[in-house]
């Protein structure tokens, strides 16, 4: 099968949105954005053994190579509209591909996202996807806005996919810590909440420390205490290596997509997430362990394409 007998068969055949006038096989895409709404796009490049594993089923594949762009539209307040995918093979495997199609589309269709076209060339395993959504100007979510005294809030338990890539590395293929890894659900309909809520917002993809510093960082140099005891957890993280391990993974480890937000002191937590802090003013993280200690001297660490 050559290059358009792959986009024939896998990609062109597509539900069209009615926003979408031009899809898949023609030298570009035309969309129909809707009035008054801000468009707010984002790409990322996923590699076979750095972003997943080598031999990852395909359908893991694809579900992440979508799921990750979308929580990027989520950290933003954005609902997803369009997708532009990016494929390079080292051979045309048609098993491959259908597995890889059956990720991506069914988190697609979930989300309400159309492939709108894109590219395929031969070569090393890579997969470059880049995502259009829709926010209006004004309540499009930042990092920057945090200030001293907001609450600092979480949409769900973070450290599972930590915990799941440790357990796939390990031969363990199954269960709930592997989905959480293989099958990151993007927070699109909770960020949508949170427009003209948030002071600040971002997606948890390097590791809640890391991710938690570049808030502060972009809010002006300002500071915040973290309480562990305050993480969501589940019963299946719950069992799954020791405290130490645990904190590890819920402080350092990447891949969850949960949003990490500021909301102003007088305002309630939206329902389903949690308050796991506060903002302060000294330009440091402290964190409270299970035992009640504070450590000011955290090592901020997280994931860097270049160092790590």
């Amino acid at each position: 099968m050559d290059e358009f007998g792959v986009i024939e068969r896998f990609f062109r055949h597509t539900p069209q949105a009615e926003s979408v006038l031009l899809g898949p096989g023609d030298d570009a895409a035309v969309i129909k954005p809707t009035p008054g709404m801000g468009l707010t796009m984002s790409m990322d490049t996923l590699l076979e053994g750095r972003h997943f594993p080598v031999g990852f089923p395909a359908e893991y594949v694809g579900w992440r190579s979508l799921a990750v762009n979308l929580s990027d539209l989520a950290a933003m307040g954005a609902r997803p509209r369009w997708a532009l995918l990016s494929l390079s093979l080292p051979q045309v495997d048609e098993a491959w591909l259908e597995g890889f199609c059956r990720g991506f589309f069914t988190l697609a269709e979930q989300m309400g996202v159309s492939l709108v076209g894109g590219d395929t060339v031969k070569g090393p395993l890579s997969i470059t996807v880049q995502v259009t959504g829709e926010v209006p100007a004004t309540r499009a979510l930042r990092r920057s806005g945090a200030r001293p005294g907001d609450k600092l809030c979480i949409t769900g338990p973070v450290g599972l996919a930590a915990a799941g890539l440790a357990n796939w590395q390990a031969g363990i293929t199954t269960g709930a810590l592997v989905q959480a890894f293989a099958q990151p659900i993007p927070q699109c309909q909770t960020s949508l909440r949170l427009q003209g809520l948030a002071t600040s917002a971002i997606d948890i993809s390097d590791g809640l420390l890391a991710d938690l510093q570049h808030i502060l960082t972009a809010s002006g140099g300002i500071g915040a205490d973290v309480h562990v005891e305050a993480l969501p957890l589940t019963s299946e993280f719950l069992s799954w290596g020791d405290g130490a391990q645990r904190q590890q993974a819920q402080l350092y480890g990447g891949d969850d997509y949960q949003l990490l937000f500021t909301l102003l002191s007088h305002v309630n937590v939206p329902r389903g997430c949690v308050q796991i802090g506060r903002i302060t003013s000294r330009p440091r993280i402290r964190v409270q362990d299970f035992q009640g200690q504070w450590h000011d001297n955290m090592a901020i660490r997280g994931w860097d394409h270049f160092t790590s």
